[in-house]
């Protein structure tokens, strides 16, 4: 993830008159850095992994609106009784970080029931027009994708990456408890399965600390800084190194991922049904 500051804010502003978002991993305070975007022209904070009560009152300050991502009903509840304007249902079949262990399918009407009328997006599987149509159905406002815009041409993805991408099937988007946890310990995550993988099961999972290519540098950053095997780092364009054996994100959807497109033709796909 790219952080998101008060440099970016603005180079960001700078490019649309249109309202635009920023996702705040809350691992650690991130307060600090709200308050840097907010004052740089960001106006939709997007919130996951953690409370979102002590970020309230600073994004409506600024006049923003305040976005959290759950996995259940009971959060969702949690999260507008703490001031949240908007909720994103997460189920489990997304790529990259996942919140939850809920399915999108039972997850969105459960969640859009115990929020309403606060506005629900539904996140996790949705990978073209007939899944954008079928979380409307399940009363979604919105619907949120990843792993379809990883292949939008705009997206300094590492060729390699692109080319797993194209060929992977809905399996080969797995889910760990804790695969790529360096420096993000506990964190569930899906991504295409790989050497990574592979070498962590044959030696039976283990846990951190006793993991086979522990500490190795495998690729590095288009920096030049390295980049250690489990790391959550997914190979960006100027990586170098063994692209296959990092963090390849993707969702269940990453089946309906099949060619590079622009940003805005897969925007008007997906909306082609409603």
């Amino acid at each position: 993830m790219i952080p998101v500051n008060r440099r970016r804010g603005r180079q960001t502003a700078a490019l649309t008159d249109q309202p635009f978002s920023g996702n705040f991993v809350l691992t650690s305070d991130q307060r600090h850095r709200v308050d840097q975007a907010l004052s740089a022209g960001l106006r939709v904070v997007s919130l996951i992994w953690g409370g979102p009560q002590s970020y309230v009152d600073l994004v409506h300050d600024a006049g923003g609106l305040l976005m959290h991502t759950v996995g259940s009903a009971e959060e969702a509840r949690r999260a507008v009784g703490c001031g949240v304007d908007i909720i994103v249902a997460q189920g489990w079949e997304a790529g990259g970080h996942v919140w939850g262990g809920v399915a999108t399918l039972p997850l969105v009407p459960a969640v859009v029931d115990a929020v309403a009328p606060i506005p629900v997006i539904a996140a996790g599987g949705i990978g073209d027009a007939r899944g954008v149509a079928a979380v409307l159905a399940l009363g979604a406002q919105a619907a949120l994708l990843g792993t379809r815009f990883l292949l939008a041409d705009e997206m300094p993805i590492h060729e390699e990456y692109r080319r797993r991408l194209m060929d992977a099937t809905e399996t080969d988007a797995e889910w760990y408890p804790n695969l790529y946890e360096v420096g993000w310990p506990d964190s569930p995550h899906r991504a295409i399965h790989n050497s990574t993988a592979e070498r962590w099961e044959a030696a039976g999972r283990p846990a951190p600390g006793s993991r086979p290519g522990e500490g190795e540098v495998i690729a590095h950053f288009a920096s030049g800084d390295p980049i250690l095997r489990y790391s959550p780092a997914p190979p960006m364009v100027g990586t170098t190194g063994d692209i296959e054996a990092l963090s390849l994100w993707a969702g269940q959807s990453v089946a309906l991922a099949k060619r590079p497109q622009p940003a805005a033709e897969i925007v008007a796909e997906l909306v082609s049904r409603l």
